[in-house]
């Protein structure tokens, strides 16, 4: 059945392929971002998306009103953000999917999916594996704000209210609003401009990797799915065989790429978390599901792509394709203030329909 569905931070790296995603799949789907990265663009959106453009902070009920479902995704994304300025990451990815998550209730919204994060596992070591029951470490800013978030949100859990947690892994792929700064994307980048892919560790940490489409399909599967059956779950979101070493990742690229090098330059400031995580869970819950990329499959689309759109060194380089540095250039050209807020009003209450 066909649901209205808000999907929040729909003009970023994931929800840009995710809104069109659902869109296809017969859901009538509303944007809301703000609109960091609308200057981030390396391919066109393919389904353009009614929207408002808000800061989720500043979200009111009335917004929420008349929706069947949630899909949260905005949040500042990764560690090198969190540990620039805790307070961005405690107010955007915790307070404010908590405020989210009780406007949702309160507007009688049924379905609340989040979008966590497998990092907050923080490191199992070489040979055990994560499940949803294990203990939680996290060793960032941005890891506790995806665990705190997870345990506010739950507690608004009721009959009429069901929250989902998908604990996403590392993510690549294309997207309309390209990433350069996460594993796969940046190797990848790097074995087509540079013919040279550098690993600044040994490569032995492991991470759980899933293409951008999957991470698409595994949210759709889990909005229409029984709600009985994930209610308040928390689902950690691939499947087995997206496990695998750093090293791994880079010869599988490089041998993509003739001629390509792989180089491993160790650094004693290197991330060296590492887990392997278990998907137990969400083969039992959605057994009909299943990914659809293996990491070969999916580098060699990621490769073709670039090469299809004749990738550069300066467009791999930019500060638009890295979450970091972009929102440093938008506070240093003064079109964002302190708490990463627009300087102009006009960006704010603005409704769009695009299509």
């Amino acid at each position: 059945m066909a649901q209205r569905v808000l999907i929040t931070g729909h003009r970023g790296y994931i929800g840009s392929v995710m809104a069109s995603r659902f869109i296809e799949a017969g859901h009538q789907v509303v944007g809301l971002d703000t609109g960091y990265f609308d200057g981030c663009t390396l391919v066109a959106d393919p389904i353009p998306v009614l929207h408002l453009e808000k800061d989720i902070r500043d979200g009111r009920p009335h917004d929420l009103e008349g929706f069947d479902a949630v899909v949260h995704l905005a949040a500042l994304s990764n560690d090198p953000i969190g540990n620039l300025n805790d307070s961005w990451t405690e107010s955007i990815n915790l307070e404010g999917s908590a405020r989210l998550a009780l406007m949702a209730r309160t507007a009688g919204v049924q379905r609340f999916l989040f979008s966590s994060s497998c990092i907050m596992y923080g490191g199992s070591g070489e040979a055990a594996e994560v499940n949803e029951d294990s203990p939680l470490d996290p060793k960032t800013t941005y890891a506790r704000s995806k665990v705190l978030a997870e345990q506010a949100i739950s507690g608004l859990a009721t009959p009429d209210f069901s929250p989902v947690f998908l604990r996403n892994g590392t993510v690549y792929g294309l997207s309309p609003r390209m990433r350069f700064d996460t594993v796969l994307n940046s190797l990848a980048g790097a074995a087509v401009t540079a013919g040279k892919v550098t690993v600044y560790s040994d490569g032995a940490p492991w991470r759980p990797v899933v293409h951008i489409e999957d991470v698409a399909s595994v949210f759709l599967a889990v909005l229409e799915a029984p709600r009985e059956r994930i209610h308040n779950q928390a689902l950690n979101a691939a499947a087995a065989t997206v496990n695998h070493q750093i090293r791994d990742l880079a010869r599988i690229t490089a041998a993509q790429v003739p001629g390509c090098q792989v180089e491993f330059l160790s650094q004693p400031d290197a991330d060296q978390r590492t887990y392997k995580t278990n998907f137990d869970r969400i083969r039992h819950l959605l057994p009909e599901f299943r990914l659809r990329w293996s990491v070969e499959e999916g580098v060699s689309q990621l490769i073709s792509q670039f090469r299809r759109i004749s990738l550069t060194s300066e467009q791999f380089h930019s500060p638009q394709f890295t979450r970091l540095k972009w929102l440093r250039h938008l506070i240093d050209t003064n079109r964002l203030n302190s708490t990463l807020r627009w300087q102009s009003a006009e960006r704010t209450l603005e409704e769009v329909a695009a299509r």
